[in-house]
């Protein structure tokens, strides 16, 4: 492994997803993924919106997309970085500095999101259990993270 310290290991109801990190994009997202991560806040939650052919989304603890973890929302940190196959991305609101716990991986090119959503990380094992993820709007007894773990805590 590359970078334990930058390496989420994200056990699914589907199976196994290994993500790097790049807090060379963004830094502050980087740091409070692997907060959150290190605090088991992702532990349970559900990915309550997967849109086939685009991505799935995770970290609401309501389970709804409607909530976040109980630290202050983070300043946009926009990058270049293109949304292609297997990116981790954070999701918001309207409000470009709203990103706080949510985040979303995308299924195939979503160049269209470029410099709008702040690119944090890249799937680089795994895909292919992302890509099994049950579909919805919401989701109909969704999947959900089992766990989320830094590498180098695992």
């Amino acid at each position: 492994m590359a970078d334990a310290e930058n390496t989420i290991l994200l056990e699914t109801t589907k199976g196994e997803v290994k993500i790097e990190l790049r807090p060379d994009l963004a830094p502050n997202h980087v740091a409070r993924i692997k907060e959150l991560a290190r605090e088991g806040f992702y532990d349970g939650i559900v990915f309550h919106r997967v849109i086939d052919g685009f991505m799935a989304q995770a970290g609401c603890p309501n389970g709804t997309g409607t909530g976040g973890s109980d630290k202050p929302d983070l300043k946009a940190e926009f990058n270049a970085e293109p949304h292609t196959r297997g990116t981790c991305s954070m999701a918001r609101t309207n409000n470009p500095d709203s990103a706080n716990s949510q985040f979303f991986i995308v299924f195939d090119d979503a160049r269209f999101l470029d410099n709008q959503y702040t690119v944090w990380g890249k799937v680089t094992e795994g895909m292919e259990n992302i890509d099994q993820l049950k579909r919805g709007e919401p989701v109909r007894n969704p999947d959900s993270i089992v766990s989320m773990k830094v590498a180098a805590d695992a």
